[in-house]
């Protein structure tokens, strides 16, 4: 079986063939950097990440993904005047968070991340083709404003398969100057009492973009005027991609040939968000669970289904990677390698010896991770069997073979145990190194002192170790530990 995919603007799985051969373009709706990220923010981002990972290393595709930024809106504006703030300055620091908080979560860095405020240039083109095609119209009330023109494009509403008459009124911009108070902002005129620095000159007047014009202007300028995937939370597909469509097809763009959208992470029901009082923060959670574990929670699950989020949610998470971990921690050392050296070869392997049959055909299917993650678990069972046997069993090729397939399995995650991303040690990075020996130390004094049956002593060290996060687990081989 080929690639599947689940295409939201035909509601059925189709399979994917890339405009070009080999590669593959795809362009997803960022954040508007408003204000810190939660873990409903993200989801997003784990989502297309495994896309991603997907492409790249069970397909062979040489990916080009383009994840903008939203830089400057209405929300934007009011809250940094709530802070008495500069806008860009309060934009900025909520971008640089949100870069962090992906990057702790094990996101791949975009191939590019396009501001909306650097591309007024291609928006105001974009405006002007549209204009000139009869599909948007400046405002007749001096405002600025320039609208599209819904009624003048037939096909609007086939996103989301919505009769225009069934529509809710745009809320981007004042009714007034609309010929039809379902036309949506293109370029939004400059308002008394915003900043000036929230304005740029056009032939239509002062103002800024509105938010669906940057995303059409930028997705042209790095993908094409076709490319292959679109993607995003399930809750921009109206108005914001419904409205990305429409514009950009209206002027003359082929724009997106499969949309892909991801569901929310929800608490009791309700969509998380800060105005419910439910929102976590990325960095603040992460000051108590691993990252690891919370990229594993966010990826566990097919992308189009709800995550909901509890009180005790990341429990089960915790277990699974800690039974990932125990299984490669033991089969390492069965095998007399090294986490660095198991990486290198599994990154080696070739793409179509990487994976099991059973998990290749899981990821195929509109990348369903629920099933992917069965494959892997199987593996680790089968490990452990392995190791149980003992001897030349648990030497041989066998052993090894599973091993690198779960590390490959799990690379595709973007929560494979053994990155140096989540362990710490890279290769000229000596701090692993010296906190593995500082550990190490410990562990043989406690050794010692219940080789002098000083219990208390030995108690008092791991003790200290835990309090530091080292998680130390006794097997008859002697103290391991890991870093929780």
């Amino acid at each position: 079986m080929s690639l599947h995919l689940f295409d939201t603007a035909t509601r059925e799985l189709r399979p994917f063939v890339p405009l070009h051969e080999g590669r593959a373009g795809i362009y997803i709706c960022g954040l508007t950097t408003q204000g810190s990220p939660h873990i409903g923010h993200v989801r997003f981002a784990v989502a297309f990440d495994i896309l991603r990972r997907w492409l790249e290393q069970g397909h062979g595709y040489d990916v080009t993904l383009v994840r903008n930024v939203t830089d400057i809106d209405d929300k934007i504006l009011t809250k940094a005047a709530d802070a008495d703030c500069p806008w860009w300055a309060w934009s900025y620091l909520h971008e640089r968070e949100t870069s962090a908080a992906l990057d702790l979560l094990g996101v791949l860095p975009a191939t590019y991340e396009p501001r909306a405020t650097g591309h007024i240039t291609e928006q105001v083109a974009l405006i002007d083709a549209l204009v000139a095609k009869g599909h948007a119209y400046a405002a007749e009330d001096g405002s600025g404003d320039v609208y599209f023109d819904v009624r003048s494009w037939p096909d609007y509403g086939s996103l989301t398969r919505q009769r225009l008459e069934d529509m809710e009124p745009a809320g981007d911009a004042d009714p007034r100057g609309k010929r039809d108070p379902r036309d949506f902002a293109l370029w939004k005129g400059h308002k008394a009492g915003e900043p000036e620095t929230a304005s740029w000159p056009t032939p239509y007047g002062e103002g800024r973009p509105g938010w669906h014009l940057e995303c059409s202007a930028m997705a042209r300028k790095y993908l094409g005027d076709t490319f292959d995937i679109h993607g995003g939370g399930v809750d921009l597909r109206f108005p914001h991609h419904e409205n990305e469509q429409a514009q950009s097809r209206a002027a003359g763009l082929g724009f997106a040939n499969l949309w892909l959208h991801n569901a929310w992470v929800t608490v009791k029901g309700a969509k998380m968000g800060k105005s419910l009082g439910n929102a976590l923060a990325v960095m603040e959670l992460t000051r108590t669970v691993r990252p690891l574990v919370l990229r594993f929670y966010l990826g566990a699950v097919h992308y189009r289904s709800v995550i909901e989020y509890a009180e005790g949610s990341l429990d089960e998470a915790l277990a699974s990677v800690e039974r990932i971990e125990g299984f490669l921690e033991r089969a390492i050392e069965a095998l007399g390698s090294t986490p660095e050296e198991i990486v290198e070869a599994e990154r080696a392997a070739a793409a179509e010896d990487a994976f099991p049959a059973a998990f290749r055909a899981a990821m195929d299917d509109d990348l369903n991770v629920s099933e992917a993650l069965a494959v892997v678990f199987n593996a680790v069972r089968d490990g452990n069997k392995l190791l149980e046997a003992g001897g030349d069993v648990a030497s041989g090729g066998e052993l090894r073979h599973t091993v690198l397939q779960v590390a490959a399995m799990l690379d595709v995650i973007g929560a494979n145990p053994l990155d140096a991303r989540w362990t710490g040690r890279t290769g000229t990075d000596r701090g692993g190194e010296v906190l593995a020996a500082l550990v190490q130390e410990r562990l043989d004094a406690r050794a010692q002192a219940r080789t002098d049956k000083d219990f208390a002593r030995a108690d008092a060290i791991r003790d200290h170790l835990t309090s530091l996060g080292v998680v130390i687990e006794d097997t008859p081989a002697g103290a391991r530990w890991a870093l929780r």
